[in-house]
């Protein structure tokens, strides 16, 4: 349900008919939880937002970076630095959007894993929402590994059978073979029309990816894999509200999320979000 101003919203006739932001528009309509907006640029962003998630996801299908392990994981040395735990770390003389523009536009000399995969497709899109000017001034000090993201991304895990185009759905897979465990589940970002993308495995429906998944299980396996009803989602608004600051604003200090090397290729973010508790309760 949409709430525009504290009322109810319903017009679809604002967007062109079989439009992504028409999608996009009735699929938050038809989700029982409420999607609050103060005005009508606020939503108008969201939609944007996510067709450019869908947007991302699509160039990063098209191109021909490789899926691997953090071990095996790759980048061009122009822009990013990786560590010996598989991370991206950004070079001190390059700018964020420069770097995550070359992911999708040299993707040959890319390869990484599905977690890491999500987040990139997230940031390229906030690049394409906000503009190269804001994203470099947001996202200075980038770090690509897993579901780690940059305070001001603010990606969420939820519980929800209602997905949204431009979440991440998990295809769990709990009985996968021990000699692929990269393949323990699939992070998918959800396009709209019951298809689903997932870096590795291509853009599929659902149907598709389970049976797959279910390909690579242990033989003696009885647990098939499932679409299980976790979504991670950016903070949208979050970043609208950013995008209306002006221009040089200096926030001073931003604190940042801890990182965990977890060394586990293809978790949820609800996984992620686990180890981070458990390392902080050590």
């Amino acid at each position: 349900m949409i709430q525009l101003s504290g009322k109810p919203f319903e017009q679809t006739d604002l967007w062109p008919d079989g439009s992504t932001h028409a999608m996009i528009a009735q699929s938050l309509m038809d989700d029982p939880d409420i999607h609050s907006y103060e005005s009508m640029e606020e939503l108008q962003f969201e939609l944007t937002f996510r067709k450019n998630i869908i947007s991302s996801a699509e160039l990063m299908s098209q191109g021909d970076a490789r899926f691997e392990t953090f071990a095996g994981s790759v980048g061009n040395p122009d822009y990013w630095m990786m560590t010996t735990k598989g991370a991206f770390q950004l070079r001190d003389d390059v700018e964020p959007a420069a770097a995550i523009r070359d992911i999708f536009k040299n993707s040959s000399l890319y390869a990484y894993e599905c977690a890491t995969a999500m987040i990139m497709i997230y940031y390229h899109a906030a690049l394409m929402t906000i503009g190269e000017k804001l994203f470099n001034q947001l996202f200075p000090n980038l770090y690509l590994y897993s579901w780690h993201t940059d305070v001001d991304l603010g990606v969420q895990s939820l519980l929800t059978k209602h997905l949204i185009p431009g979440d991440v759905a998990y295809f769990n897979n709990p009985d996968y073979h021990p000699e692929t465990p990269w393949w323990r589940g699939e992070n998918a970002i959800v396009m709209g029309n019951e298809m689903y993308f997932g870096h590795g495995i291509g853009i599929k429906t659902a149907q598709e990816i389970t049976d797959f998944l279910n390909s690579v299980r242990q033989p003696d396996s009885t647990t098939p894999a499932a679409l299980i009803n976790l979504v991670a989602r950016p903070s949208i608004k979050h970043l609208a509200e950013l995008s209306k600051l002006p221009r040089g604003f200096n926030r001073g200090y931003k604190p940042q999320h801890f990182i965990i090397h977890h060394n586990k290729t293809s978790i949820s973010l609800y996984r992620y979000l686990y180890y981070v508790y458990m390392g902080f309760s050590r």
